[in-house]
């Protein structure tokens, strides 16, 4: 015995060398997100903190093509009359070829900022050559247009335009009594053509129009305002500066002032998209959110605890860990926390303990079937088994995170990009932290004395239960296809009976939600609505106090009327969101959710093809459509609005019920390389039963997150939650009992009768070849003491 010692010693050194480096690495991943928490503040989106976002459209003139290079212009443009709106902390980004995406928190009046920011602006200056009685009057050369008052001015030629403005400034004097008042100054050229043009308008008498210089804003006189007595005729105002006065309050010079400076767009601007969200609704959703990841977190904590004892206690350790890297990530990378993206961050809590019950369940196994004669190695032996599963399912939500990133907008967008973080996070949590935490404490003197407080050395109830009973659940695989198909009809019928509600993502119009002081009948703000011009109002109640009020494209006076309504009807109401997408846009949506939804299913083919095999393949995304047919049709039998978030539920769904399938494959490939005699019915029945465990604790941990955000959550995010638990739910069953079952059918027809349908009697000499994994059945029995 002493001669075999030196043997082991250079593989228990080469085991603890592992583990050291695993230590460093966790311990570097940790003083980085720490650093980076204390130093980089995450991003909240305006659904979080209140606020406004515009998203414009650049159109194309007969002179100018609305390209890239155009759209960057605006985008320049724009920041300047951005910046002196004096909005705090603005965003103002390209999106594509012709989009320009503006965020500006705190404000809540989202008609001025987007009258503001869609003005063409090609502001002018001309001569003024005399007053006119109507628009009719004008001459070769001329143009008629009213000025402030109303009065008709005929305009000459444009002496000088916004190329020629270097800045402008609204200032308060009040010493000199003129109070607000506009400063201009323009560039060199811009100075001489100022002089001028001034020179000349003030050779003519005080009163008379031609004394008037006239500022022209998109065809519009913002200003026109007479040269002062002091200059000489000819002379002009010099020096390349000038004040505009007039009756100005602070806010109308301040616009004029921007407008001047701003300058010209270079393309026209529409506005396809505008969104507003009140702060208190902002607060609300933060404090839901936040709930949400508390008590679910809690909850998973001690279910896992509870079924896996300390090595519960050390993944829920890492689970916390697991937090602080996805959020020094967010901010690492200068991501936008949305309120879909808070989802994402909470429901990644479920995908961080699914790595960890796969390894603990591998764990289990190995130390039932080897009998190995320490927890550590089995560890060891499990992080190992379960690591092509966790990398597999974990790269099918990845490719779901990045069809949302690349194909969604706004806050489904942000919730792509915090999902697909959530998963790199809990590979890192879970093989990188938990396995240093898990191991180390597995080899302490007082573990190895106690094996049962590790909560690995027994195989579980779910397991001996399924060890008792050894069911042969694919004797009949096309009767569990029968049913599959039973429920696909019955909710996919909901498709057809009673249709899909359409969110105003896919079909455009406006939403506004409010706040009433006094609860409103829905019907009765219908039929106010409809007496006011809106017989088409779709009117719900959201709430004891809250009303949403959905309508087709409304003018900003129309949305007046609307709200004057809802006001009478509710004792009083405040505007808490508000939401306008353009047909267009709606029309571009839709079509992109039917692209994002095809490449999902076509990506995850591919990959399982090309991972497993196109038997596999085929199946899991049979399942998938099944999946898919079934949630989307429950929703439409529940009258559930079908908009942006939803679809990120339904490609989270994706990734999510494809990962039951890559793991349960995974272990059919395993025993397809050890029991190649096995009739493959019984052995991919033997995969469901060595799976089921690792499948019910993961659901469960799933479904407790989902269930706290359905129940702490409000608004969009509890429709959110439900869609993920019909998904859950769907997409357990449908892995076991619809993917199986095709992938034995499909097998069939490939191999023809070799493939058999066996009984009892397939099971001949699997003791002997099924000794180095736990197998299923009255063999394990005979295996394990």
């Amino acid at each position: 015995m002493k001669r075999s010692r030196p043997p082991s010693r250079p593989r228990t050194r080469s085991r603890s060398r592992s583990l050291n480096v695993r230590a460093l690495v966790a311990l570097a991943v940790m003083a980085a997100s720490v650093a980076i928490v204390l130093t980089l503040p995450i991003r909240l989106g305006l659904d979080l903190r209140g606020g406004t976002q515009i998203v414009l459209e650049t159109k194309s003139t007969e002179t100018t093509e609305a390209d890239r290079e155009a759209t960057d212009r605006t985008v320049e443009v724009l920041r300047g009359r951005i910046d002196a709106l004096g909005v705090a902390e603005p965003t103002i980004v390209r999106s594509g070829e012709n989009r320009v995406v503006v965020e500006l928190p705190g404000v809540q009046d989202p008609a001025q900022a987007a009258d503001v920011l869609g003005r063409t602006a090609q502001l002018s200056v001309h001569p003024v050559l005399g007053a006119a009685e109507n628009a009719a009057e004008a001459a070769d050369g001329e143009r008629v247009v009213p000025d402030e008052s109303g009065q008709y001015l005929r305009l000459a030629e444009a002496a000088l335009t916004g190329q020629d403005v270097k800045d402008a400034d609204a200032r308060f004097d009040q010493q000199s009594g003129t109070g607000w008042h506009v400063t201009v100054d323009f560039e060199d050229a811009g100075s001489d053509r100022w002089a001028r043009v001034t020179g000349e308008a003030a050779c003519h008498p005080a009163g008379d129009a031609q004394r008037r210089v006239a500022i022209v804003l998109d065809d519009k006189i913002i200003s026109s305002p007479q040269v002062d007595p002091s200059v000489a005729c000819g002379a002009g105002i010099t020096g390349g500066s000038t004040q505009i006065t007039g009756s100005f309050d602070d806010a109308e010079a301040r616009e004029l002032a921007l407008l001047v400076k701003g300058g010209a767009l270079p393309v026209p601007v529409e506005t396809i998209e505008q969104r507003t969200i009140g702060a208190t609704l902002g607060d609300e959703a933060i404090s839901a959110g936040a709930w949400a990841a508390v008590v679910g977190t809690a909850l998973t904590a001690l279910f896992i605890i509870v079924v896996y004892r300390l090595m519960g206690a050390l993944a829920t350790v890492a689970l916390l860990c697991y937090g602080l890297i996805s959020y020094a990530a967010l901010a690492a990378v200068g991501a936008t926390l949305t309120l879909p993206g808070l989802a994402g961050f909470v429901l990644a809590i479920g995908m961080a303990v699914d790595a960890n019950v796969l390894v603990f369940e591998r764990a289990r196994e190995e130390q039932a079937a080897r009998t190995r004669p320490s927890t550590r190695s089995a560890l060891t032996a499990g992080f190992r088994s379960a690591f092509s599963a966790i990398a597999d399912s974990n790269i099918t939500t990845l490719i779901a995170a990045a069809l949302l990133f690349f194909l969604a907008s706004g806050p489904v967008k942000g919730f792509g990009v915090t999902l697909g973080i959530g998963v790199l996070a809990s590979m890192v949590s879970a093989l990188v932290i938990t396995r240093v935490l898990a191991e180390f404490a597995a080899g302490r003197p007082a573990v190895l004395r106690r094996p049962r407080v590790t909560g690995i050395s027994s195989t579980g109830p779910v397991r001996d239960a399924l060890l008792r009973r050894d069911p042969f659940l694919m004797r009949r695989p096309r009767r569990w296809l029968a049913a599959s198909l039973v429920v696909l009809v019955v909710a996919g019928s909901g498709i057809l009976v009673r249709g899909l509600d359409f969110g105003i993502e896919f079909t455009g119009g406006r939403l506004v939600e409010y706040s009433t002081a006094t609860r409103v009948d829905p019907d009765r703000a219908r039929d106010a609505l409809a007496d006011a011009g809106f017989p088409r109002a779709v009117v719900q109640s959201s709430g004891d106090s809250d009303l949403t009020v959905r309508t087709e494209q409304l003018t900003d006076a129309e949305a007046a009327t609307v709200t004057r309504t809802v006001a009478d009807l509710g004792g009083g109401a405040e505007r808490v969101r508000d939401e306008l997408i353009g047909p267009s846009l709606g029309e571009e949506l839709r079509r992109d959710a039917l692209i994002a939804l095809g490449l999902a299913l076509a990506a995850q083919l591919a990959y399982l093809a090309a991972r497993f095999r196109l038997l596999f393949g085929t199946a899991a995304v049979g399942a998938l459509a099944h999946d898919v047919v079934v949630l989307v049709g429950v929703f439409a039998w529940l009258g559930k609005p079908v908009d942006g978030v939803f679809l990120a539920a339904l490609l989270t769904v994706i990734g999510y019920s494809v990962n039951d399938s890559v793991v349960l494959f995974d272990r059919v490939r395993e025993l397809l390389g050890r029991e190649r005699r096995t009739p493959f019915d019984r052995l991919t029945n033997d995969a469901i039963l060595q799976t089921l465990p690792r499948t019910v604790n993961t659901g469960m941990g799933a479904v407790l997150i989902l269930a706290s955000l359905a129940v702490l959550a409000d608004g969009s995010l509890t429709d959110f939650a439900l869609a993920l638990l019909i998904g859950v739910a769907v997409g357990t069953y449908s892995s076991v009992f619809t993917a199986s079952p095709l992938a034995i059918v499909l097998h069939g027809r490939d191999a023809g009768p070799r493939s058999g349908r066996s009984g009892r009697s397939g099971r001949s000499g699997k003791p002997g070849q099924n000794g180095t994994r736990v197998p299923s059945g009255r063999a394990e029995r005979q295996e394990v003491p």
